[in-house]
This record gives structure tokens, C-alpha cells and sequence, in this order.
């Protein structure tokens, strides 16, 4: 089955490049059909980020994300608790 997609210049230029550039590193000459199917493939196997990539300004961080901030945190080896907290920041 064969559907015609309308795509703007630029993309259809990025699409071109992406495939001179594939044949260029693999040596394989592939169809944009095969470039188009195999990004969607790509896409739906990161659905999440993919979908991100359509929203306005910033998005939630992902669990990877979030990993790596929590591995920057240290220990000062002081206990802190509410009053503390209450302490320093009111007096």
C-alpha cells in the first residue's frame, strides 16, 4: 500500500541529505520509503520523547533524568528537620 505524504522543501532537502548521507557511511542506497518508515519506527519506540518534542517551553524530566540529578547529590552528614528548615529560613 502506497500513500502520498506532502512534506515542505526543507524537509524534503533534510530528507534527500539524510540519504546521500546513509549511503555515503553504509554504503547501502536506501529509498526515503525505507528513511520514513524506519525514523517512524524509531519514533514509536520512544514514544515519550517523541511526543515531548511537540510541546511549548519546558518539559517534566524524565526517570533517566532525574537518575543522573540525584546522583550529583551528597551527603553533608548533618541531619536537618522541619524546625531547622524554620529556623533558617524565618529566624
Amino acid at each position: 500500500m502506497s500513500t502520498a505524504v506532502k512534506i515542505d522543501e526543507e524537509a524534503k532537502a533534510e530528507l534527500e541529505a539524510l540519504q546521500a548521507e546513509i549511503k555515503l557511511k553504509t554504503g547501502k542506497k536506501v529509498t526515503q520509503q525505507e528513511i520514513l518508515s524506519q525514523l517512524i519506527r524509531s519514533a514509536t519506540d520512544d514514544r515519550s520523547t517523541f511526543i515531548d518534542s511537540f510541546r511549548d517551553g519546558q518539559v517534566a524530566l524524565n526517570e533517566a533524568a532525574i537518575e543522573q540529578f540525584n546522583k550529583g547529590k551528597i551527603s553533608s552528614g548533618v541531619e536537618t528537620d522541619e524546625t531547622d528548615i524554620d529556623e533558617i529560613l524565618y529566624g
